[in-house]
């Protein structure tokens, strides 16, 4: 049970959740003395009997002051236990939530690319506000205010009892009617809200995409489409919250009339035993009121079971995140890396999503510190998947990779990526300043070192020119960047970690050809020391490259430098002709080599 395992979240806070429920005992307690205080008044303060049918009052005015007074002491004295009732249970269940959230968002970020690639952002959304919030109610409603509802319920019951038996038998006579219908509808609840959760995910998904893509839906002029397929998902949860809602709204009168029959029952019979003098006016009076308070637990018993129910399902939920194992794990005992040289060895290493299609298959190679390893090849090739290896973001299915000699599975993750500095194709820039996005990576960093990177990406004076400089917003993904100043600006965020491994995953395909001569002039000073791998489509980028691998269909098919690859005549050739030809022509030659003129773009 979900619901039961929730139940867990409560553990670091036993003391206020004794205490919450030594209010509700307090509260409990008051609201129940209440109606034997009337009996007391009725009975003693009023004198009231029944004496051949007729009324008969002997009543003491001291004593129904008396009576009065203790009455309106019980009720402030329930006011104040039900006050700390409430803000207890108020203040457990945020927590519970808070610390909900923490784990849900701890847990994501923990997992692998693998785990993320198989899911939706919407979904995930919905699980760590939605479901969470559903949660949030039952720990308060549906565990603290169920504890006050029971407690009532079976203290009256108990109460009813002892004040007379056979009454009590009457009124009970219902309650099988009333557990039958609460088990129905909890059993029917528990389907219809896992739909109702998974609408609303779906919901969630659809308005993160069209408003993540809202440039694209606009361009090819879709807002008609997103809108319909906005509107079926909303219609469709619609649909199910209204058959919930509808389930809810048949119970609850028949709840209600329940009640009010075991009132009726209880009622003419109690009125038959006072007229025979088996029962005196005070008992019938406190059996009414009695009968009375369970009108609340009866009603809510709905509610709890709606709570718990839906509790149950985003448990689930919940826990299919928090359960979830990462196909990246740290070893126990895993070593620091420390000192790094950068010497990167892949021996006969195979990769595959999944155990039908292999992305990699025995790739060999051996990348020396200060070399610069360039990876070409056709979409599709495997030429990311080899670089997305070595931080292990996926585990490699056979095989090893060493860093220095050391399997990189026994390195912890932290000091692993440490050591390695990736320029990812697609750049991620957050809402924040741009010296918070410079700076990401090394958050202890000076202003002279982050102005540095900045420099050395060729993006300093471009910042400097802004009117509030680095302390410029950053719209959502950086949309207030042009795609070169992005790109610019995650070098910089790179280069300003100092690591001895660098990944440029096709780092400057989005800059202008000035730009791009730059930054090549720069890096080709920054990669002093530091291994480097490359994957780019420039000429320039190409023929710095120590040494040159071509893949197709996830195998290493040749290697060597530039000239070399030329003279053989194989793949290499034929990409060169097709995509790089045309950039030898705007190369300057060694003896004059000149910055491009082109105007410095995006």
């Amino acid at each position: 049970m979900y619901a039961l395992r929730l139940l867990t979240f409560l553990r670091p806070y036993k003391g206020r959740t004794a205490l919450a429920f030594l209010a509700i005992v307090g509260a409990g307690g008051f609201l129940l003395a209440i109606p034997q205080l009337i009996r007391w008044a009725i009975n003693y303060g009023l004198g009231a009997s029944v004496e051949g049918g007729e009324i008969i009052s002997d009543g003491n005015t001291s004593t129904l002051i008396i009576a009065a007074v203790a009455v309106m002491g019980a009720a402030l004295l329930r006011g104040v236990f039900a006050f700390f009732q409430t803000y207890q249970g108020e203040w457990i269940s945020q927590r519970v939530a808070y610390d909900l959230r923490n784990r849900i968002y701890d847990r994501l970020q923990r997992l692998s690319f693998a785990y993320h690639d198989r899911q939706q952002t919407g979904q995930l959304m919905s699980r760590a506000t939605q479901d969470v919030e559903a949660v949030r109610w039952f720990i308060h409603m549906g565990v603290l205010r169920a504890g006050y509802i029971f407690l009532i319920l079976i203290a009256i019951l108990i109460l009813m009892a002892v004040t007379n038996w056979k009454l009590t038998l009457v009124a009970w006579a219902f309650l099988p009617l009333i557990a039958w219908r609460s088990t129905v509808m909890a059993l029917s609840l528990r389907p219809l809200w896992m739909k109702i959760q998974e609408g609303l995910a779906r919901l969630t998904t659809v308005l993160q995409e069209a408003l993540t893509g809202a440039r694209v839906v606009k361009a090819f002029a879709r807002e008609k489409h997103e809108g319909a397929k906005f509107g079926r998902e909303a219609e469709a949860l619609f649909a199910d919250s209204y058959r919930g809602s509808r389930i809810q709204a048949v119970n609850s009168p028949m709840m209600t009339g329940l009640w009010l029959a075991a009132i009726g029952a209880t009622l003419w019979f109690g009125g038959r035993e006072v007229v025979n003098g088996n029962l005196n006016i005070g008992e019938l009076t406190l059996f009414l009121l009695y009968l009375t308070m369970l009108n609340m637990p009866v009603r809510m018993l709905g509610w709890i079971i709606m709570i718990t129910s839906r509790a149950q399902v985003s448990g689930q939920r919940i826990f299919e995140i928090l359960d979830a194992e990462s196909a990246v794990k740290e070893k126990p005992g895993a070593i620091e890396l420390e000192a790094v040289q950068g010497r990167v060895r892949f021996e006969d290493v195979s990769f595959g999503y999944d155990s039908i299609s292999p992305v990699l298959k025995g790739v060999n190679l051996e990348a020396k510190p200060g070399q610069v390893i360039a990876l070409m090849g056709p979409t599709g090739s495997g030429k990311t998947t080899v670089v997305n290896l070595m931080p292990r973001f996926y585990d490699i299915t056979s095989g090893t990779i060493t860093i220095d000699g050391i399997d990189i599975r026994d390195a912890t993750l932290a000091s692993l990526r440490r050591a390695i500095g990736t320029v990812q194709q697609d750049v991620f820039l957050f809402s924040a300043t741009i010296r918070d996005n410079i700076a990401y990576g090394a958050v202890d960093a000076s202003q002279e070192q982050i102005e540095a990177a900045a420099k050395a990406a060729h993006i300093h004076d471009h910042i400097a020119a802004l009117p509030d400089g680095y302390d410029t917003w950053v719209g959502e993904r950086g949309i207030t960047l042009s795609g070169g100043q992005k790109q610019r600006l995650a070098i910089a965020r790179t280069l300003l970690m100092d690591p001895r491994i660098l990944i440029l995953d096709d780092s400057t395909s989005s800059v202008d050809t000035e730009t791009e001569y730059l930054i090549q002039q720069t890096l080709t000073g920054l990669m002093e020391g530091r291994t480097t791998f490359v994957i780019a489509q420039r000429l320039r980028t190409v023929k710095m490259a120590d040494q040159i691998l071509v893949l197709e269909d996830g195998e290493i098919v040749e290697r060597g430098n530039h000239t070399q690859l030329l003279r053989r005549g194989g793949l290499y050739r034929q990409i060169y002709d097709l995509e790089l030809r045309d950039q030898e022509e705007a190369l300057p030659s060694p003896a004059g080599e000149q910055v491009p003129t082109a105007a410095a773009g995006s």
